[in-house]
């Protein structure tokens, strides 16, 4: 009897599938909540990256290197919006996978592919700011629009040439193909790799992350020698020279965008830091994680993509102003381009 209700009970992703995925939903009030709160994230992302984008691209008063850096982060983070986070969804609350394989491999090369192009972007935003900072008068000199381009190149093609090695050459599987075996079934994505390809993909975070946190703690660092610098020699002297004024202004603008971006950077390690862990824990423990802590984890990183326009919204004023002129169709008139955004 205790079989018999077994069998009645039991749900498979696919029934009268013999190769079937067994299906453990939520309960009908939490996956209404579950949908409410990914959705939300999903059009977030989607929407307000979309924004950043179309700001930077449309009005010439942004058009710069480190802006153009933005709007390409604007960019990977949009794309996870629309093509990652909305299947994602629907894994992870009907804990099935309704897309069939083919797809399965491309949306989880997407994944991984945009989300280390956001972090890569991040670590070429914190050079552009440590120069910007360390050196002010210099630094259009120093980063252009071609070494921005440069950055942009490498931090596509770098995660896409990885995720591509994952997920086309089956090279991240070999070692483990019974534990790849045991896991497929119809209904699934489960994305297994070895443990030589986990400690890749842990690098590809850490690195960049390091990096950031070493530039970051410069930055401020000097950021408040300045202060002190420039505080001291506006007290000591009423009759500043222009040069020393326009130094002044130029460092506390940079100092500001620093900050901005600083916040955004740690926005991203506490976002991605307990799937990275949870990742590197999992390869070398037998993939012990229960599910639903894994799809926290999961979702903690995708959260991150749709988090970085409302950090611009916050601290931006030019934005809140570009997002007006967008959403009310004033850009659609003439000139519009060439707005000005900036209080100064």
């Amino acid at each position: 009897m205790t079989s018999n209700f077994s069998q009645a009970t039991l749900q498979l992703c696919y029934e009268n599938v013999n190769a079937s995925c067994i299906k453990t939903p939520y309960s009908p009030g939490l996956r209404v909540l579950l949908y409410m709160v990914f959705g939300f994230g999903t059009v977030l992302a989607v929407c307000g990256n979309l924004l950043v984008v179309i700001s930077v691209l449309h009005f010439k008063q942004l058009h710069s290197p480190a802006n153009f850096l933005i709007a390409s982060l604007a960019s990977a983070d949009f794309l996870v919006g629309i093509s990652v986070m909305p299947f994602s969804m629907v894994r992870s609350i009907e804990s099935c996978w309704y897309f069939g394989d083919t797809f399965c491999s491309l949306h989880s090369c997407c994944d991984v592919a945009f989300c280390y192009s956001s972090a890569l972007h991040l670590c070429f935003i914190s050079v552009d700011r440590y120069i910007a900072v360390t050196d002010p008068l210099v630094y259009p000199t120093k980063f252009t629009v071609s070494v921005s381009g440069i950055c942009i190149s490498i931090s596509w093609i770098l995660p896409l040439v990885y995720s591509s090695a994952v997920f086309y050459t089956g090279i991240s599987a070999m070692g483990i193909e019974n534990l790849v075996s045991a896991l497929n079934c119809v209904g699934g994505c489960q994305v297994v790799v070895n443990q030589d390809w986990v400690l890749i993909s842990f690098l590809l975070f850490f690195i960049p992350t390091l990096v950031m946190i070493i530039l970051y703690s410069k930055i401020f660092l000097v950021a408040k020698q300045q202060a002190v610098k420039i505080e001291t020699s506006v007290s000591g002297s009423k009759g500043e020279s222009s040069l020393e004024s326009h130094k002044a202004r130029v460092a506390k603008r940079e100092r500001k965008a620093a900050k901005t971006l600083g916040v955004t950077v740690l926005a991203f390690i506490v976002s991605w830091l307990p799937y990275t862990i949870d990742t590197l824990i999992d390869a070398f423990m037998g993939f012990i994680t229960p599910a639903y802590v894994y799809e926290f984890c999961c979702w903690s990183a995708y959260y991150n993509s749709a988090m970085n326009p409302l950090i611009y919204a916050f601290f931006y004023p030019w934005f809140r102003k570009a997002m007006k002129l967008i959403l009310s169709g004033k850009i659609l008139k003439g000139h519009s381009s060439t707005t000005s955004l900036f209080s100064e």
